[in-house]
């Protein structure tokens, strides 16, 4: 189970936008991502290239610092909201609760929840 400062410094890496690090330093080899009720990626490798590819296709990608992260033994609940701008200059918002179950000090399983009617919805400059 990891411990608070643990939680904390993933949460600090994903914010500082090193998404693709933070998977390789805090997952799991065998770690698995599950978007909703979709079938999960597996392996720390593969959720590495799917997260560089996605990275690859934006402008610019932030992440606000964490709304709420709740640490209960192992289980680690976060609520993200990213801001995703894409090439064309449009940037889309999205909130979502990752429920992960952490294995010693890394992540082993993580889904994300969100609502797909208002997922990467139009954020207005300024």
């Amino acid at each position: 189970m990891p411990d608070r400062k643990r939680v904390e410094a993933f949460v600090a890496a994903v914010v500082s936008g090193d998404h693709v690090g933070a998977i390789r330093d805090f997952y799991c080899e065998d770690a698995s991502m599950q978007e909703n009720a979709t079938e999960p990626r597996q392996g720390r490798d593969v959720l590495m290239a799917h997260e560089a590819k996605a990275l690859a296709r934006l402008q610019r990608m932030h992440t606000h610092p964490a709304r709420a992260v709740l640490v209960d033994g192992d289980r680690v609940v976060i609520n993200w909201v990213f801001d995703a701008t894409d090439q064309s200059g449009v940037t889309r918002r999205l909130e979502e609760l990752a429920i992960q179950r952490w294995r010693g000090d890394r992540i082993a399983e993580e889904r994300f929840f969100y609502d797909t009617a208002t997922a990467w919805r139009v954020v207005e400059p300024g």
